[in-house]
């Protein structure tokens, strides 16, 4: 019997996968894949990660991530170093496959880098959505002045129309000043400044995302302004007053937070005094809200006011790394983009 033909995989490398994202509709992916989350037409297995000490003394690690929504199927690899940005390089990069859903075959591999750091905007914008009136935030400040940041401020420049003021902060002041100028000739419409301390850039925002390195926190509760919304995407830089005190916590993945033992939150959890959503708060501490998914699907009955603070803490899905890389792999299919790689 002659074997059935093994068609190729396909490689989708930087340049196919930016070239592919280009009007691809992130936020909205990332909406309807934590809808399909909350009705568990999508999902998620335990992440598994190595880390390390690399011999010029750098933290590093890898981190897979495998996932499923709708019907796609498969993982992202995702490896950064600490070290990486001294030496002209990202600090992540990484790799997605994509499954085929009757064989289980690997049909796809892209580069993962710029749909990890989409997906990660997307899931933080959605998120400021579903709890503040996009219409309304007018100044927003970043920490942390890398790719993850130029990223956010692209999609936010596109999805929130009356943004005017940016205001940067980064601890290495030359790369806050490039970000400056690129984001200024790329959004003319918005004033962008450097602030010389964090707290400057943040106590001027209604809207600041976190998006550095920090294994320390530092943003501290009175540092926000009163209805301040604060996005906590690299999760280490909000300070236990904030995580503890602010009026609204909402995380993706309660699960994920809870199980991670490196991260403030994940800590707070293991020492009782973060609680489940929907449990009874700890004493001396405090319960998370909601999850992303009820929020979305507004499954939480306590409004947000004009005057609260609010903390968003998305920990990571690859469920979202799924769902936008198959998205991509549908176009690169239907315009005959990719390499093929023979099995």
């Amino acid at each position: 019997m002659t074997a059935p033909a093994q068609e190729p995989i396909t490689y989708l490398d930087s340049t196919d996968v930016q070239r592919l994202c280009a009007d691809l509709s992130v936020i909205g992916l990332v909406e309807e894949t934590l809808a399909a989350l909350g009705r568990a037409e999508a999902g998620l297995s335990p992440e598994a990660a190595l880390r390390w000490t690399t011999a010029s003394g750098d933290s590093a690690r890898s981190l897979i991530l495998p996932a499923w929504a709708g019907d796609a199927y498969g993982c992202k690899i995702i490896n950064a170093s600490l070290g990486n940005q001294a030496r002209g390089l990202p600090r992540a990069a990484g790799l997605i496959v994509l499954n085929d859903p009757q064989t289980a075959r690997p049909v796809c591999v892209m580069e993962g880098g710029l749909i990890s750091a989409l997906r990660t905007a997307g899931v933080s914008l959605a998120a400021v959505r579903a709890v503040r009136d996009e219409t309304r935030i007018t100044r927003v400040a970043f920490l942390g002045c890398g790719r993850q940041a130029e990223v956010h401020a692209g999609m936010l420049m596109a999805a929130f129309p009356a943004v005017r003021e940016i205001v940067l902060f980064d601890r290495d002041a030359a790369r806050a000043g490039q970000l400056a100028a690129a984001l200024g000739d790329a959004h003319p419409r918005a004033g962008v400044s450097v602030a010389a301390r964090a707290r400057e850039a943040v106590e001027r925002a209604e809207l600041t995302i976190a998006v550095t390195t920090t294994t320390e926190p530092y943003v501290e509760l009175d540092w926000l302004p009163a209805g301040a919304t604060f996005v906590n995407v690299s999760l280490d830089d909000a300070a236990r007053s904030l995580l503890l005190g602010c009026d609204h916590l909402f995380v993706d993945d309660w699960e994920l937070v809870a199980d991670d033992h490196h991260r403030l939150l994940g800590v707070l959890a293991g020492n009782g005094l973060v609680g489940a959503p929907g449990k009874e708060a700890p004493e001396g501490g405090r319960s998370v809200d909601a999850e992303l998914p009820s929020l979305l699907r507004g499954g939480y009955d306590r409004p947000v006011t004009d005057h609260e603070r609010v903390v968003i803490n998305p920990f990571g899905m690859g469920v979202h790394d799924i769902a936008v890389a198959a998205a991509v792999y549908r176009r690169a299919r239907e315009r005959g983009l990719g390499l093929a790689l023979p099995r």
